[in-house]
C-alpha cells in the first residue's frame, strides 16, 4: 500500500494489518520522524525502515531512537531495499513467534504451577500424561514410570508427588545406578551402630526419612536381587529393619520407580524378579520419545534460552526458523537432555541476537541437508508470512487474554504493549465480541 503523505499513511496503518512500514524523512504536512513515532505508540514492534537523502549521523540516531529498524540513504539500488526488507520482515516473524512461544510457556507454566513443576509440553502424547498424572496423584498405589533416558521421569515422579495429597511432605529421590550394593542397601533401610564397619552411629534409610511422602527410586533395574527381595517385603508388607537392627518399622511413604530398561526381558534374563516387577508396575506411564512429540519441541528451544540466558547472563532474544528446522528434523536420540545440552551450547557460544545453524555442534548440522531458498520459493515465503503474521498477531492476543480471563490491562502487561494498543488490536482483529471470563 503506498501513501502520499504521513495522514494518509497512518489512515492506512489503522484500518489495516501491515507487516512493514517504509517512510521518507521528508514528507508532506507531518515528518516521516513524527509519523514514525505515531506508528509506534499504536504497534511497538512494527518495522520501519526510515529513507532520506540526507545521510548524517543525527539523523541515524533520531530515527533509531525513534524506533526505526533500519536506515537507508538515497539513491539506493533495488537490491539494497530488498535486502534490508528481507532483513526487517524476518525480524518481524522472529519477534512475534519469540513472544507467541514465550506466551505459551508463561501459560504452560502457570497453567501447571503448582501440578507439574518445570514440564513444558502441549502435544497429544504430554496431554494424556497429564491427565493420567492428575488420576494417579492422590493414590497410594505404586508407580512404574518407564522411557529412554533424557524423557523426564523424575519430572514425572515430582509433578505426581506435588500433585497429590502428599504434596506437603518429602520427596526423597534415590539414584539406584549410583550407589553400590552395600552402599545402596543402607542409604534405603538404614543401619544401626555397628552393623558393619564404619558405622558409628544409628543412620536412618530413605525410606525412614520420607515418612509420608514419596520415594523415588530412579534406574530401578540396577539393584541387586538381595535388595530386590526386601524391596518385595516392603510393597507386600509394608514393613522393613534397619540394616544390623531388629526393630520393625511401617513403611508409610508411597512409591515410585522408573527405569529405562526393559523389565520384562531382564526377567526373562533372571536378572530382576517378576514378582517385584508386577508389585512394582500397579500404574505404569510410558514416556514418549522427543522425536514422537515434535510439536513441543519449539516450546522446549524457548524455555531453555530463557533458563540458560540468565545463567549464563546472556540475551538471546529466540532461534531463526532455518535453525529451527534444523532442530525439528533431528532424531533426538538424547531426547530432552541432549536438547538442553544443545540449546546450552548454543547460548554460551553465540554472539547473536538469534540462535543460528552455526551454533549447532557438528552432529546436527551433518543429519540434516536442506536444499536453500532460492527464486520462487523465497517468493513462496514472503507472500505466506505477509498473509500470516496478522493472524500469528491475533492468536498471540486472544491467548493472553484467554489466560487472563480479559483482563486487558494484565493481557498488555503479558504482551509488553500499551493497554490502548491492546484495546486498539482487539478492536482490529474483531477480539471485543469475545467473553474470556
Amino acid at each position: 500500500m503506498i501513501a502520499a503523505s504521513a495522514e494518509k499513511a497512518f489512515d492506512i496503518f489503522s484500518s489495516n494489518t501491515i507487516d512493514l512500514v517504509i517512510t521518507d524523512m521528508k514528507l508532506p504536512g507531518k515528518s516521516g520522524l513524527k509519523f514514525l513515532k505515531q506508528v509506534r505508540e499504536i504497534d511497538p514492534d512494527i518495522p520501519v525502515i526510515v529513507i532520506t537523502a540526507f545521510a548524517t549521523v543525527q539523523n541515524a540516531v533520531e530515527a533509531m531512537k525513534a524506533g526505526a529498524i533500519d536506515y537507508i540513504t538515497k539513491p539506493f539500488t533495488v537490491e539494497e531495499i530488498e535486502v534490508k526488507i528481507d532483513k526487517a520482515l524476518t525480524a518481524r516473524k522472529l519477534t512475534i513467534e519469540n513472544r507467541q512461544l514465550s506466551l505459551e510457556n508463561e501459560y504452560l507454566r502457570e497453567e501447571t504451577q503448582y501440578h507439574f513443576s518445570e514440564m513444558i509440553g502441549k502435544s497429544q502424547p504430554m496431554q494424556e500424561i497429564y491427565h493420567l498424572i492428575r488420576k494417579v496423584a492422590s493414590a497410594n498405589s505404586p508407580i512404574l514410570i518407564l522411557g529412554e533416558s533424557g524423557t523426564g521421569k523424575e519430572l514425572i515422579a515430582r509433578a505426581i508427588h506435588y500433585s497429590g495429597s502428599r504434596k506437603d511432605k518429602p520427596f526423597i529421590r534415590v539414584n539406584c545406578a549410583a550407589l553400590a550394593e552395600g552402599v545402596l542397601e543402607s542409604e534405603l533401610f538404614g543401619h544401626e551402630k555397628g552393623a558393619f564397619t564404619g558405622a558409628i552411629r544409628r543412620k536412618p534409610g530413605r525410606f525412614e526419612i520420607a515418612a509420608e511422602g514419596t520415594i523415588f527410586l530412579d534406574e530401578i533395574g540396577e539393584i541387586a536381587p538381595s535388595i530386590q527381595v526386601k524391596l518385595l517385603r516392603i510393597l507386600q508388607e509394608k514393613e522393613f529393619e534397619r540394616v544390623g537392627g531388629t526393630e520393625t518399622l511401617t513403611m508409610k511413604a508411597r512409591l515410585i520407580a522408573a527405569t529405562n530398561q526393559n523389565l520384562e526381558s531382564l526377567i526373562a534374563q533372571k536378572i530382576f524378579r517378576h514378582d517385584l516387577y508386577y508389585r512394582l508396575n500397579v500404574v505404569s506411564i510410558q514416556l514418549p520419545l522427543l522425536r514422537d512429540r515434535k510439536d513441543d519441541i519449539p516450546l522446549l528451544v524457548y524455555h531453555f534460552i530463557e533458563k540458560y540466558n540468565q545463567e549464563a547472563v546472556k540475551k538471546i532474544q529466540g532461534i531463526t526458523p532455518e535453525a529451527m528446522k534444523y532442530l525439528l528434523h533431528y532424531s533426538w536420540p538424547g531426547n530432552i537432555r541432549e536438547l538442553e545440552n544443545v540449546i546450552e551450547r548454543a547460548i554460551v557460544l553465540s554472539n547473536r541476537s538469534f540462535i543460528d545453524i552455526e551454533d549447532f555442534p557438528q552432529n546436527i548440522i551433518e543429519h540434516n541437508s536442506f536444499p536453500s531458498s532460492t527464486g520462487q520459493n523465497k517468493d513462496a515465503e514472503k507472500e505466506s508470512l505477509m498473509n500470516q503474521t496478522g493472524e500469528y498477531e491475533k492468536n498471540l492476543i486472544f491467548d493472553a487474554l484467554r489466560m487472563t480471563g480479559g483482563n486487558i490491562s494484565r493481557a498488555a502487561q503479558h504482551l509488553g504493549i500499551k493497554r490502548t494498543t491492546l484495546r486498539y488490536k482487539m478492536d482490529k482483529y474483531d477480539l471485543l465480541r469475545y467473553n474470556f471470563e
